[in-house]
């Protein structure tokens, strides 16, 4: 049995649904009721905990062959991250206690970055799960094809596609959650010893420009990628209601400026099948 953390987010929901299909069996770790429903309606095991109580993961995890862990987002922390902290801590603490046979956590691209910004969360969980003796992969996906779902608007009203990644021809590693869900069960059912790490990306290196083209071949009109400039950067996202936007201003710096990337090679990092256009497609339904 896998204890899957996340299994209402996209990511989890691909993995539950990957691992049912193959015939294993799932538990279904959710914040309250309503959301196991769907899941105990395909015959998973649903037990309620939230992401910052150690004894109610511990709960989770208890006998569980492997555990899928995924830090809950947080897109504007606190500074020095208090969020993330206090749930790594009770994971930690229910991991201890639990002991499950073996961990896949839902890391990030660039997670071994050593400039402060907002996926260092995903670094600080990485440290604390590294220092414990249970067998632990580390899935890097790159960026998150679906964060185009926040690009629709206006492309299909404006025919822009108002871009915080630059240069707008770079490509960088993007991934479809679909992949990232599929790869993470094909992980969580294999048998290793100590840490390791996976990097997954799609099929191709996507930029802006792709993303934009893509969006005019579904939507049947041109559609044009136009660079955000940096300095307006803080103010659009205070705007938005953000309190402290730098984490989130220096995740984008690492991405244009390349510090935010995969750490091996490019013959090992493993690939996935679906394309931007197929997000796209679907974003747009």
């Amino acid at each position: 049995m896998y204890a899957i953390t996340g299994i209402s987010g996209q990511v989890g929901g691909a993995l539950a649904n990957a691992l049912l299909q193959a015939g294993h069996e799932v538990r279904a770790v959710v914040r309250d009721a309503s959301k196991g429903e769907p899941w105990a309606a395909r015959g998973c095991e649903v037990t309620h905990a939230l992401m910052n109580d150690a004894n109610a993961l511990a709960q989770a995890f208890e006998g569980a062959d492997g555990a899928f862990i995924l830090l809950p987002p947080e897109f504007d922390p606190l500074p020095g991250f208090p969020e993330a902290r206090e749930v790594i801590d009770a994971i930690v603490s229910a991991v201890k206690r639990a002991k499950p046979r073996k961990i896949v956590c839902l890391s990030t691209i660039g997670a071994q970055a050593t400039q402060t910004n907002l996926l260092t969360q995903h670094t600080l969980l990485q440290e604390a799960l590294t220092s414990q003796p249970i067998p632990v992969t580390f899935l890097r996906p790159g960026w998150f094809m679906e964060n185009s779902a926040w690009d629709v608007q206006s492309a299909r009203e404006e025919g822009v596609l108002h871009s915080f990644l630059q240069p707008l021809d770079r490509a960088i590693p993007m991934v479809a959650t679909e992949d990232v869900g599929r790869t993470a069960a094909q992980l969580l059912v294999d048998e290793w010893n100590g840490t390791r790490v996976m990097e997954l990306e799609g099929p191709r290196r996507v930029s802006p420009r792709d993303i934009a083209a893509a969006f005019s071949a579904v939507l049947g009109k041109p559609v044009n990628a136009r660079a955000v400039p940096r300095e307006r950067w803080r103010n659009l996202f205070e705007q938005q209601g953000m309190k402290n936007p730098m984490p989130r201003i220096r995740m984008l710096d690492g991405f244009n400026e390349g510090w935010i990337d995969f750490e091996g090679h490019s013959d090992e990092i493993r690939k996935g099948g679906v394309t931007i256009e197929a997000v796209i497609r679907k974003l747009c339904e």
